[in-house]
């Protein structure tokens, strides 16, 4: 607790100032903004498969306007999404999180990223959009306070009647180099797991060309300056996804938001070894993933454990790193897990991770982007011996799973699992290009409206679960118009 009251100490300094700001933050009608020279050079194509592909580029509150003004009313709706999930989820309203946002991560936050979330909350004002820098900074911030400060917070206060929160797990994931694949390059995959009310919004495909740094292609949500999924691809060569850790408990209260610490590392990073750094330094805790990273100057692959006390890292330039969940590395399951279980093979971690040991081994040496769209939708379950969608393959559904999830809080037949698929290689990441699949990567769609009627439970999602239907794998690439 000395530690937050430094940090709020901290913000009494300059929250006169950027209160001014957030009051003062009007909206503007988009007529008076169309004309904006902060719009030059800025690209929305219209939907595309499912995707909505937006190039950004220029100082921080530039990127920042245009990406608020382009995507309004995804915003808008993303929002809408936070204030029914977060409340019922976590028995806190948007208020809480709003003024988390401002007490807890905005003393923390660099002036960089300040002026880019700044500029997102004054270009959705400008087409129209009400809403100010505080519900910007909370939607970014909305893996990292429910599932990690709000768990920390409770404890702290010693808190007995709050609701038993766990992170949620995010994702399947593989990369591999050398002699696993063909012709040596390296191949990346990964699903991105989430509600389907998250996920159906999760696919924006950013093309971000900022005044400093590498230009990245990433996919991502609208009005979020990091991937948060974390699928990108880089200028200088680098290739990055992630899985979440399953079970993670920690929180440093003068650390630094994961979604600014992924973002400078995309954006920063020229080597595997500076983007270990970069995401490293200030470590929060919040959102603890097993990062993936590929270097395609020189077929190098890395696998970084990202735990607040642990970290370890593992790399090669012949293998293959895999990743559903599971952490590996003993001291941190000992010490940072709320005690998983690597030995128990009916989870969905543990399951996930056996089919992708059983998938690579099969496949070494033929490894490529084609194969790798084949692994992300598979519905093979290592745990039953069948084939089928459930909660234990790739391609996750755990709607259509009777016992849910419980080591992320999920109950029976909730609506979550795999809502898009990205894959990429050295020669598309050459190009900062990449292959996604929006909806189930398996080809199958959600479809609502029979959901609810056999699943009555969740009725309080009916006013933002809407049908995910699955596109084609659809390339996209820098520069597009």
């Amino acid at each position: 607790m000395r530690r937050l009251a430094h940090s709020l100490i901290l913000l009494l300094l300059i929250s006169s100032s950027l209160t001014t700001f957030a009051a003062n933050t009007k909206p503007a009608s988009k007529q008076d903004a169309s004309n904006d020279p902060r719009l030059a050079g800025a690209v929305r194509r219209p939907a595309e498969h499912g995707w909505t592909y937006v190039h950004l580029a220029g100082t921080p509150s530039v990127i920042g306007f245009q990406h608020g003004y382009l995507l309004a009313p995804e915003i808008e709706d993303a929002l809408r999404v936070e204030k029914i999930e977060l409340p019922h989820d976590n028995q806190k309203d948007w208020q809480f999180f709003r003024d988390a946002a401002q007490n807890m991560m905005w003393p923390h936050i660099e002036t960089e990223y300040r002026e880019e979330l700044q500029g997102i909350a004054e270009g959705a004002n400008a087409a129209g959009v009400k809403l100010d820098v505080w519900d910007i900074v909370a939607l970014n911030g909305g893996i990292e306070l429910p599932s990690y400060y709000l768990p920390w917070l409770n404890k702290s206060e010693h808190a007995t009647t709050t609701p038993v929160i766990r992170p949620d797990g995010h994702c399947s994931a593989f990369i591999a180099t050398g002699g696993y694949t063909k012709g040596g390059k390296i191949v990346v995959a990964h699903n991105n797991w989430s509600s389907y009310a998250d996920g159906e919004r999760w696919t924006v495909m950013f093309d971000i060309q900022p005044e400093h740094g590498h230009r990245m292609v990433m996919d991502g949500e609208p009005g979020v300056i990091t991937s948060q999924d974390d699928f990108g691809v880089t200028d200088a060569g680098l290739i990055i996804t992630e899985t979440t850790i399953t079970q993670f408990i920690g929180w440093d209260p003068d650390g630094k938001p994961e979604f600014v610490r992924s973002r400078k590392a995309m954006q920063y990073a020229s080597s595997i070894d500076e983007y270990v750094s970069i995401i490293k330094e200030g470590n929060n805790g919040g959102y603890a993933n097993d990062w993936l990273v590929g270097d395609r100057k020189t077929g190098e692959i890395a696998y970084l454990e990202l735990g607040l006390k642990n970290t370890p890292l593992w790399r090669t330039k012949d293998g293959y790193f895999i990743s559903s969940n599971f952490p590996r590395d003993p001291a941190l399951i000992k010490n940072e897990t709320d005690g998983f279980d690597s030995s128990d093979k009916s989870t969905s971690m543990n399951a996930r991770h056996v089919t992708w040991e059983r998938k690579i081994a099969s496949s070494k040496g033929q490894i490529d982007v084609n194969l790798a769209e084949e692994f992300l939708g598979s519905h093979d379950d290592s745990f039953t011996g069948k084939v089928g969608p459930d909660a234990r393959t790739l391609c996750g559904h755990i709607d259509a799973d009777p016992h849910g999830v419980p080591e992320w809080g999920d109950p029976p037949y909730y609506p979550d699992g795999a809502v898009t698929g990205k894959v990429t290689d050295s020669d598309l990441a050459a190009s900062l290009s990449l292959i996604g699949r929006a909806g189930h990567p398996c080809g199958e769609d959600f479809v609502a409206a029979p959901f609810f009627v056999a699943h009555p439970e969740f009725g309080y999602l009916k006013p933002i679960l809407k049908d995910m239907k699955a596109g084609p794998w659809t390339r996209f690439s820098a520069g597009e118009k």
